[in-house]
């Protein structure tokens, strides 16, 4: 059994006692609770994070009606290493799945993982994953079914989740198969035509309206994880596209090269079908039982063949995907919740996608898995009680891929040591140089010597993660 290992008793009654009133009134049901992740997106592509080239007018809407916070990170810098920070509450240093790996099984989760799906299967919701997974193939038992999600509609694989028209989606266990096919038409170059009819992105929002109407009369936890806007590389190498989209809407008739003009009708669609998630909401009297969190993966990409100088995705920050440095994990994280938090607000709360298992679990009024997290709720921040917001002594990354590299932030410093292990530490103090131009590692030997004990402590040996020395 996979819930053995929760708390009851006293602990559990303290976390319902801090969420629900004790008063005479009768307590609050529990709020629907939606999870919108993006791929790819970056900290600078939105208007409302200071992005002035794509439009997104529902997202700059929705901080506008909610909060945004200025100092969130994703989980990691690639993304099913982040999806797992996100779905188990633990770092990068603790997690089951540290990186994109060739082999299935150490990009599964395994049985003894509890996800935020599974934690609030326990307090009475019901659970969706749409769209892209990352942490569980066929043969694995890291299948969303079995990992607390009641519906699945979407992609298993991240390989598979690049091509926006699949021949097929998985529903559940079970393949579907869509309208879109390769048919063979002749010998030699150009010899293949493709019928393109269901975009992937389309089917999701679509997927994920439908579920809202359906479960409407009980509280539910809906992830819906985008695949947009990340590139198609194959798409790029055949069409020299690689931002696959079914038009380029507004952006159609600007003098930009294709990749351009892909890449802001990717961020522009998503951004209008968040606009008709809270269309939905309020038209089903669900706005104030809702909460909507939206966030990214990791930073952006150059993949699709798109120009950074142009969109500066990272916004102030320096770094893209695969980077530590702050453009690569930094990532735009907003929330909506008319009535509990607050409308127009900011927040400089540092948190990162392992504290949303704490966060949901005190939001359903239950205690989150005893063993193994690296999670603190910011509910105290998300509702406007900045005071009593509890803060992580640090926060912790490690990547395996171009030669390995870890990051720490603690307070305003944040170290980057590349190797991973015994590279030279660069410093950066963050609060007078966001844009980590300025490496005072040579001024700071003792802040040096912190930041890589903690690097040291917060790394776990793992048979499945290890770096080539």
């Amino acid at each position: 059994m996979k819930f053995n290992r929760w708390s009851c008793g006293v602990c559990l009654v303290l976390v319902c006692c801090a969420w629900f009133p004790t008063s005479g009134m009768a307590a609050d049901p529990k709020p629907n609770i939606i999870f919108v992740l993006a791929d790819d997106l970056g900290y600078g592509d939105l208007g409302c994070y200071g992005g002035s080239v794509i439009q997104t007018p529902c997202l700059d809407r929705m901080s506008a009606e909610g909060m945004r916070f200025t100092d969130f990170y994703a989980g990691s810098t690639v993304c099913a290493p982040s999806r797992c920070v996100l779905m188990t509450g633990r770092h990068l240093g603790n997690a089951r799945v540290r990186g994109n790996a060739a082999n299935p099984m150490h990009q599964s989760l395994l049985a003894e993982d509890v996800t935020v799906a599974e934690a609030l299967k326990t307090a009475g919701y019901t659970t969706a994953l749409i769209g892209k997974w990352g942490l569980g193939e066929p043969g694995t038992p890291g299948l969303p079914n079995d990992q607390g999600f009641d519906y699945f509609f979407g992609y298993l694989s991240q390989t598979h989740a690049h091509n926006y028209y699949p021949e097929s989606l998985w529903l559940n266990r079970e393949k579907v198969f869509l309208r879109n096919e390769v048919q063979q038409i002749g010998s030699g170059l150009g010899g293949a035509a493709t019928k393109k009819v269901d975009y992937s992105h389309d089917l999701f929002v679509a997927d994920a309206l439908q579920y809202i109407r359906d479960h409407q009369a009980a509280p539910f936890f809906l992830y819906l994880a985008l695949t947009t806007p990340h590139a198609n590389n194959e798409a790029r190498g055949a069409h020299g596209d690689g931002q696959e989209v079914p038009d380029y809407g507004q952006y159609a008739d600007l003098d930009w090269p294709n990749p351009d003009k892909g890449q802001a009708a990717m961020v522009s669609r998503m951004d209008r079908d968040m606009g008709r998630i809270f269309d939905l909401l309020k038209a089903l009297d669900l706005d104030e039982r809702t909460l909507v969190i939206f966030s990214s993966d990791n930073g952006p990409h150059r993949e699709g063949g798109n120009d950074l100088e142009r969109f500066r995705p990272s916004g102030p920050f320096r770094g893209i995907k695969r980077a530590l440095y702050e453009g690569g994990i930094r990532v735009p994280m907003i929330a909506r919740w008319p009535g509990r938090v607050p409308e127009g607000s900011t927040s400089s709360h540092i948190g990162y996608f392992g504290d949303w298992m704490a966060t949901a679990c005190e939001i359903a009024g239950i205690a989150p898995p005893e063993e193994g997290l690296d999670s603190i709720s910011f509910l105290p921040a998300l509702t406007g009680r900045a005071g009593e917001q509890a803060k992580h002594p640090y926060l912790y990354w490690e990547f395996y891929e171009q030669g390995s590299r870890q990051a720490v932030r603690d307070g305003v410093w944040k170290a980057i040591r590349q190797p991973m292990f015994e590279g030279v530490i660069e410093l950066y103090r963050l609060d007078l140089d966001p844009g980590e131009e300025r490496d005072l590692a040579s001024g700071h030997p003792e802040v040096v010597r912190s930041m890589g004990a903690l690097m040291d402590a917060a790394h776990t040996p793992s048979a499945n993660w290890r770096v080539r020395r």
